[in-house]
């Protein structure tokens, strides 16, 4: 049953991607691609903002304690002018206590610091990336356009060629029609010319037509009979005359 469920699952997937391989579109997805490295590229690039931003601020933290240094050593030595002994040491524990805070704020921005170079050389690796991405991407696209173009114009091709190969058998058989119409015809014709072949148009059978023609041969003899008995009357009276 496990097995029987796992093929099926395997058919189902199988139908999936080929309906997902018709209806992706390589030049959307590489541009959804390019779109999300940029976001990534962009996320890089705040990163550092805020990187150098924190960095900025305890600099400014960094120069406060430096005045307040300054200051708290300045109290010191008045203080011990003034023979205040008490306040000098006050002065110089507070100015101790800061060193200790400028050396950690030098620490973490000595780290910020670290962070800033690595973020920034990994956002001119990836950016080189995602620039050569892009090349690649736009080259993909133009080459499968290019292809797609190509095998729309061989589809139109072959079905203009099975048109064709239509039309000229259609033209072909009209013509094979047209011979055997045409030799019809004239056999038809030739048969009826000869007797052959009964006329049902005409009112008069094939032994009145045959009888008309005896006729008509005989009158036709008749006349030249007559013809030749008028010549000969007239030669010989030109002959007597004589």
């Amino acid at each position: 049953m496990a097995g029987l469920m796992s093929r099926a699952s395997l058919v189902v997937k199988s139908k999936f991607s080929k309906v997902l391989d018709r209806a992706e579109d390589p030049g959307e997805t590489l541009d959804y691609s390019y779109e999300k490295q940029l976001e990534l590229l962009q996320n890089v690039k705040r990163g550092i903002a805020d990187v150098v931003t924190a960095k900025k601020r305890l600099e400014l933290q960094e120069a406060q304690l430096q005045q307040s240094l300054v200051k708290l050593d300045s109290q010191a030595r008045e203080a011990v002018a003034a023979n205040r002994e008490d306040l000098a040491r006050q002065a110089l524990e507070r100015k101790s206590g800061l060193q200790q805070q400028l050396q950690a704020l030098d620490q973490q921005t000595q780290q910020l610091q670290q962070q800033q170079e690595k973020l920034v050389a990994s956002e001119k690796t990836l950016s080189a990336k995602v620039e050569a991405f892009r090349t690649q991407k736009e080259t993909i696209k133009a080459q499968y356009s290019a292809a797609e173009a190509q095998v729309r114009i061989g589809e139109a091709a072959t079905g203009i060629g099975e048109q064709m190969a239509d039309t000229g058998l259609a033209i072909q058989r009209a013509k094979d029609k047209t011979d055997q119409m045409q030799a019809r015809a004239s056999a038809i014709d030739e048969l009826t010319t000869s007797g052959a072949l009964e006329d049902f148009t005409s009112d008069q059978t094939e032994l009145d037509r045959q009888l008309g023609a005896i006729a008509s041969q005989s009158q036709v003899d008749r006349e030249l009979e007559q013809m030749k008995a008028e010549l000969g009357s007239g030669e010989e009276k030109k002959e007597l005359q004589q």
